[in-house]
């Protein structure tokens, strides 16, 4: 091979190593991220782009449910399916970190799943309701909070409507729960970040800057 020849070949080379993605630098803050926010505001599908463009990194902290899955959910990937003695078993037995009752159902975040995944250099990702919020911060477990919040109620209620899923008696519940949560959120010091999720783009870079940024945690 002639010199000329062997430089191109060694910078296509090169060109092409570097074309791979390199790994993104861990966020510096290592605590659970606490994500809130009313039904239908969007929070599911930010936290899942976040689990897709850093798949190493986060993990979702699977909860416990006494409602029955969704069109598409999946048993322990979703939620945790389980009956109501189940559930009740597992208060207990001090198995939850915390745990509500909302819409008629029982939600807990099993204090097992925390740690074994914090154990495994993953930063766990926690979708809790507004009483589970209260409940871990009267807790030992150190974490950073953030809210989700819609631009406004009745941009909710048409996402909700748009699901398809929820019954008129079910989507007033969830509207009236809308607006404690939105309440709540305006209690100094309850929440680390607020993130209004009217354009999704434009929220995910939000959240995603607030999680790597030192100078917020």
């Amino acid at each position: 091979m002639s010199p000329r020849l062997a430089i191109s070949s060694f910078l296509t080379k090169r060109t092409s190593l570097n074309s791979f993605p390199k790994m993104a630098t861990p966020p510096p803050d290592h605590r659970p991220l606490i994500i809130s926010g009313p039904s239908g505001v969007g929070k599911g599908t930010l936290y899942k782009r976040l689990f897709d463009n850093h798949p190493d990194t986060f993990c979702l902290s699977v909860s416990h449910t006494t409602r029955g899955p969704r069109p598409g959910e999946q048993d322990g990937i979703d939620y945790h399916f389980v009956s109501m003695e189940a559930f009740e078993d597992l208060i207990s037995q001090n198995g939850f970190v915390e745990h509500a009752k909302f819409g008629g159902n029982r939600y807990g975040t099993s204090k097992m799943t925390i740690e074994e995944q914090g154990r495994k250099g993953k930063i766990v990702v926690l979708d809790i309701e507004m009483e589970g919020v209260k409940q871990i911060k009267q807790s030992s477990i150190a974490a950073r909070y953030i809210f989700i919040a819609p631009p406004s109620l009745s941009a909710l209620e048409a996402r909700l409507r748009g699901r398809g899923t929820e019954d008129e008696t079910s989507v007033q519940k969830r509207l009236a729960q809308a607006h404690k949560e939105l309440e709540f959120s305006k209690t100094p010091g309850v929440h680390d970040k607020i993130i209004v999720n009217d354009d999704f783009d434009t929220a995910y870079k939000e959240l995603e800057e607030y999680i790597y940024n030192a100078a917020d945690s």
